[in-house]
């Protein structure tokens, strides 16, 4: 049963903020005395379920699971590309949430890389420790959805 133009029921997503999920059913809910239809959406982390009307969809950045082309980029950028300059780390800090709430699977990857360079040097706040944490755990729960990928391109992301 087709569910949206872009996704199914079955279909593995990514939600920012909240990591990997998959549609688990399309059901008609009354939301402020409308009927509207929503996305049942099971996450994989944390056990949650989220619902969200249909026509909120195109604008919560929710996507597709990264194909393994696109991961071999972002695989380099991870290990090769720099770390952005090091700012004070209230912005830093703001810098690196408005990367994560993008979704984008690259941004997600810049955030924890330069956070673990960080975490090297011993250079994080309890924040930016609880930020790396989440990141990364978005993060893996995406690779573990990417058709293809081996175990040592997951490994490179910790």
């Amino acid at each position: 049963m087709e569910v949206d133009y872009l996704f199914q029921i079955g279909e593995n997503i990514i939600y920012p903020m909240h990591g990997a999920g998959i549609i688990k059913a399309v059901e008609e809910k009354e939301i402020l005395g409308e009927k509207q239809q929503c996305f049942v959406i099971k996450m994989t982390i944390g056990n949650v379920q989220i619902t969200i009307p249909k026509d909120k969809i195109s604008n919560s950045s929710i996507r597709p699971v990264t194909n393994i082309i696109d991961l071999k980029h972002i695989i380099h950028i991870f290990q090769h590309g720099k770390t952005d300059e090091l700012l004070p780390w209230r912005q830093r800090y703001k810098v690196n949430t408005d990367k994560v709430k993008t979704g984008k699977i690259l941004e997600c990857a810049e955030v924890v890389r330069d956070l673990l360079r960080m975490k090297e040097e011993n250079a994080l706040n309890t924040s930016e420790k609880e930020m790396l944490n989440n990141t990364h755990q978005f993060l893996m729960s995406e690779l573990g959805l990417i058709k293809g990928i081996t175990e040592n391109q997951i490994k490179s992301f910790s």
